[in-house]
């Protein structure tokens, strides 16, 4: 069954600039999304993007949507594999010379950095990721993904390579016009600190490892 379209978040470019980095040279745009009816008042998303190459011609550029992760991305935390998949997809567009990763400021799954670290103390008590989540009172999963596929169409991008393990991903882009042509896996190295949290992703949230 086709998934129901979304309603369109109209996103903006705020900046862009060169970006060399060890995995290779990008260039880094800022985007936010547009307030909707003028309501300027209104929490506005936002995403950093790293571009490398021409994403607008054929093949399907590879793609991440990667949510941010303080903890793993900057702290090296092993409590999850969210830095492990963010080199693997660096590594992954530099080797190929294209693709784009788009980087959402949705930290512990939509729920924000303090909560996401008062989730960690009820884990060491015991509860897995999604029940954590649920006793502070959130979703198991907030994050939407409404503004990834609009920040594609910005840049012409109408079907992608998504270098991903989430199904949400994948249903998010093709509601809002962006065709998954082939879903990409992103297989990491599991250690011991993340087992049972990897095990919580495929069993409670779906995510497909192959």
């Amino acid at each position: 069954m086709q998934a129901s379209p979304i309603p369109a978040v109209s996103v903006e470019k705020v900046a862009e600039a060169d970006f060399p980095t060890r995995f290779g040279h990008f260039r880094i745009y800022g985007f936010r999304s547009a307030p909707s009816n003028g309501a300027a008042s209104e929490p506005r998303e936002e995403a950093v993007v790293l571009k490398m190459g021409d994403v607008a011609s054929e093949p399907p550029p590879l793609v991440r949507i990667h949510s941010q992760c303080l903890t793993g991305d900057v702290f090296h935390s092993l409590r999850c594999d969210c830095r492990q998949q963010l080199e693997l997809a660096l590594e992954m567009v530099a080797a190929e010379g294209r693709g784009l990763i788009i980087y959402e400021n949705q930290e512990g799954r939509g729920i924000g950095l303090l909560n996401k670290l008062r989730a960690y103390e009820l884990q060491d008590s015991g509860a897995d990721t999604v029940e954590a989540n649920v006793q502070l009172g959130f979703e198991p999963d907030l994050r939407s993904y409404t503004m990834p596929a609009q920040v594609l169409r910005y840049f012409g991008v109408t079907q992608v390579r998504l270098l991903s393990n989430n199904p949400d991903k994948i249903a998010a882009l093709e509601r809002g016009g962006v065709h998954v042509a082939e879903r990409v896996p992103a297989i990491v190295e599991t250690h011991e600190a993340n087992e049972h949290y990897m095990q919580t992703k495929r069993e409670k949230l779906g995510h497909l490892f192959d």
